[in-house]
């Protein structure tokens, strides 16, 4: 680290330092901190049913016993594709306290999309929301996968809930078909969670350990897995504590709306809850009904989120004439945050409304607005503590480009992964000279503050979630009527993008939008469908033959 203070050191917070001591903590070690020293905290509510901390770390014991009895031994890779339950996060400690790494996968995803990561990460156990167990009973044949785990939501409801779940009536029936689907062909849950406790003589997982191991695509279509060390994400956890310094152990409600298979869930949301002892929120969903649920039975003090989800809570609350004032932080990621947004947030709530951004390969927070008055709307903020920046020309990454000239966002710290799991030569490209290349093209103020201004990676970005344009293609290009295609993201109203496909068909043969969004609905879950789909008679490429997206783009913008 460079001797002289960084440009953006005074733009910090009061009381944020710019280096931090991570020591030789692990994720487990979080974990059980939180349970020894706040026993009797409320850990997860979960649609209004409140657990412990003893109680869940009573759990976690058990079903670390019982994936040790099926096999799983450190160093182990084990599957977990659910929505956000208690049974995911018991199941990550769990996994955690046998030394194994944790695989979090999207329980909407097909077996087509989970096949190849299936057989990359070889997990031999799988535990499964019990509405998926067909689509992962698929990958059985032709991946290492020997043990499915089925769990069913609905047995962690509140009684009320749960009986209400029983009544022979449409509604009943229609929400019981939604949450839950027998699997009795595979191994259930209870059994699992009622296994002997785990030794405490077992071998512990140490911080160079891989904790979680998680896909993306990059610009590729094909999935790379990045392996997140326990000292990775304990960083992160670390800076985000330093970061939010009024966030007090033992005292805060957080809302985990984001899905644990994405990074800002896992980090943001439940890692940085559990090392604060916070009581977890977990929603199976980021549904809008749900959150005003659990706003009414008790406003959270943190909600890390995206931008049209804070959207959605408070022009409800306005809707309902409910109040949200007592949300004292809230941290946006994964898109631009609008300055209007802002500005009504913080009047509902009376707290701050700060974005921040990183990626998977980073644990996943590297910049973040200061959260305090000082907060930057329209730019993603200044790094994080121990975050080493370069804004280097694309063209020669030896260069850094001249203050706020633009140039893609180089980065090195604590929190930023190794390497994509066997794929060497995907590493090279990811980096230069030890340097994690984001791909994504920035300006920097006199004062440290980052803005983006492009991307350098394709990547489509909705509702949260990165869409890859060559895996679309891909389903789509598989239809007899289609000849090329090229799959772009354009701006949408609620500040992400929306997917559209442009589309040159066979002479002759008639398709409609919809057939085609249908076909790729088959194999694709429902945000990679495209929005809308437009059809063109030729695309244009360069001399090389590579489809300009952004030309495509361009185009359907001007049509």
């Amino acid at each position: 680290m460079s001797a002289h203070p960084p440009p953006w050191a005074a733009s910090y917070a009061p009381g944020v330092p710019l280096h931090l001591d991570y020591g030789d903590t692990t994720v487990l070690d979080l974990w059980e901190a939180a349970a020894r020293d706040h026993a009797d905290r409320p850990a997860l509510d979960f649609l209004g049913r409140v657990s412990t901390y003893a109680d869940v770390d009573a759990e976690v014991r058990r079903v670390a016993g019982g994936l040790h009895a099926l096999g799983v031994r450190p160093g182990d890779n084990v599957a977990l594709v659910m929505p956000n339950c208690p049974q995911n996060l018991i199941a990550f400690f769990a996994v955690l306290r046998l030394g194994a790494t944790v695989v979090e996968h999207n329980p909407l995803y097909t077996a087509a999309e989970l096949r190849h990561p299936f057989v990359d990460h070889g997990a031999r156990v799988a535990i499964v929301w019990d509405k998926v167990v067909p689509v992962i009973e698929r990958l059985v044949a032709d991946t290492p996968l020997e043990h499915v785990v089925a769990v069913d939501m609905t047995t962690r409801l509140p009684w009320s809930k749960r009986l209400a779940l029983r009544l022979p009536v449409a509604k009943a029936r229609a929400a019981r078909d939604l949450l839950t689907a027998p699997a009795p062909q595979v191994m259930q849950w209870s059994e699992l969670a009622s296994a002997a406790p785990l030794d405490e003589s077992h071998e512990r997982p140490d911080k160079d350990a891989v904790a979680l191991l998680l896909y993306t695509s990059g610009t590729t279509g094909v999935p790379k897995g990045v392996p997140l060390l326990h000292r990775n994400l304990v960083a992160n956890v670390v800076q985000g504590r330093a970061w939010v310094s009024g966030l007090r152990e033992g005292e805060e409600s957080f809302l985990v709306a984001l899905p644990l298979f994405h990074a800002y869930g896992v980090t943001v949301s439940v890692l940085l809850g559990v090392a604060l002892a916070a009581k977890l929120v977990l929603l199976p969903k980021p549904e809008i009904g749900l959150i005003m649920d659990a706003v009414a039975r008790e406003v959270p003090s943190f909600v890390p989120a995206v931008p049209p989800l804070y959207q959605r809570i408070v022009d409800e609350a306005e809707r309902r004439g409910v109040s949200i004032a007592g949300i004292r932080y809230a941290l946006s990621g994964a898109m631009p945050l609008p300055a209007a947004l802002v500005e009504r947030w913080e009047r509902a709530t009376g707290g701050l409304l700060v974005e921040g951004y990183g990626l998977t390969e980073t644990s996943p927070v590297i910049v973040g607005n200061p959260m305090s008055r000082e907060r930057r709307p329209g730019a993603i903020g200044v790094p994080f503590p121990d975050v080493e920046i370069r804004v280097a020309d694309p063209e020669d990454l030896d260069r850094e480009v001249p203050q706020g000239e633009r140039g893609e966002l180089l980065v090195r710290g604590p929190q930023v992964f190794a390497g994509y799991r066997g794929l060497s030569e995907e590493t090279a490209a990811a980096f230069h000279d030890g340097w994690f290349r984001t791909g994504d093209v920035v300006t920097m103020s006199p004062d440290g503050f980052l803005t983006i201004v492009d991307r350098i990676k394709e990547i489509i970005i909705t509702g949260g979630f990165n869409v890859y344009p060559s895996a679309v293609e891909a389903v789509i290009r598989t239809h007899a009527g289609v000849v090329d295609v090229a799959v772009v993201g354009l701006p949408h109203e609620d500040g992400g993008e929306e997917v559209v496909a442009a589309v040159v068909l066979v002479e002759g043969v008639p398709v409609q939008p919809d057939e085609l969004r249908a076909h790729t609905r088959e194999g694709l879950t429902p945000y990679k469908v495209p929005r809308r789909v437009v059809f063109v008679d030729e695309l244009p490429t360069n001399p090389m033959g590579k489809v300009l997206r952004r030309e495509v783009a361009s185009r359907i913008r001007e049509s």
